[in-house]
């Protein structure tokens, strides 16, 4: 699918047109080399058809990895400031994160299908409700909704090592531009376009949030260039 999904799924959604800014593209292509990153292509996406929001991510895996930047975020964002949101997307790249968040819910999802599995094959889900001449299809849904719940307490484990990815990967952008200021920017402007809520419940964080607060992020960046 990573390899298929660049040529065959995304365009069915998005055009994908090469930046038109080469003096951004050639920076693009130096910050990637500087993070040993080989980058095959760098487009930008019609999402202003879909959305105001703002972003760019990787796609693609090997040769036909590539860059795409939202036509809003180029819209809306100077040199700097893309270059340290593509610098935070290669610290997630370079540290591995989403390749230990798939073998983290790999193995997360090895064992509950096991525990499904046992408790399938027998009748105690049927017997905890009531259920005469139950179905298998009906276990899977009584298990499903148990499941949801029983997994909600452990939710804030993953975001925990989410938040903490996030973390990783400012400090990341920040060493490799040598600039506080590009992503500061950059998180004030993303958070007014995403009407992001600037003083969440911690309760709230540690249940829901993927990302640490946006305030709490340009402190512990700015904290960076302090103790530089």
């Amino acid at each position: 699918m990573m390899y298929i999904s660049p040529y065959v799924i995304e365009p069915l959604f998005h055009k994908f047109t090469p930046i038109v800014d080469e003096t951004l593209e050639n920076g693009i292509r130096e910050l990637m080399q500087k993070a040993g990153i080989r980058v095959s292509r760098v487009f930008q996406m019609d999402a202003s058809k879909r959305t105001k929001h703002t972003n760019a991510y990787f796609t693609g895996i090997g040769k036909v990895k590539r860059i795409i930047l939202f036509d809003t975020l180029i819209e809306k964002m100077d040199r700097e400031e893309m270059l340290s949101v593509l610098a935070h997307e290669a610290g997630h790249w370079k540290r591995m994160h989403i390749l230990k968040q798939l073998l983290l819910i790999e193995g997360i999802s090895l064992v509950v299908m096991y525990i499904a599995f046992r408790i399938v094959q027998s009748d105690y889900l049927l017997d905890l409700f009531a259920i005469e001449n139950g179905t298998f299809f009906a276990k899977l849904i009584i298990f499903g909704f148990i499941g949801s719940i029983a997994s909600f307490p452990f939710s804030p484990l993953l975001l925990y090592l989410s938040r903490r990815y996030e973390n990783e990967a400012d400090r990341f952008s920040y060493e490799l531009t040598n600039s506080a200021q590009g992503m500061v920017s950059a998180l004030v402007k993303l958070s007014k376009d995403n009407l992001s809520n600037l003083y969440p419940h911690p309760l709230y964080v540690i249940f829901h949030y993927s990302h640490p607060p946006v305030l709490e992020r340009i402190r512990r960046i700015k904290g960076l260039l302090v103790g530089k």
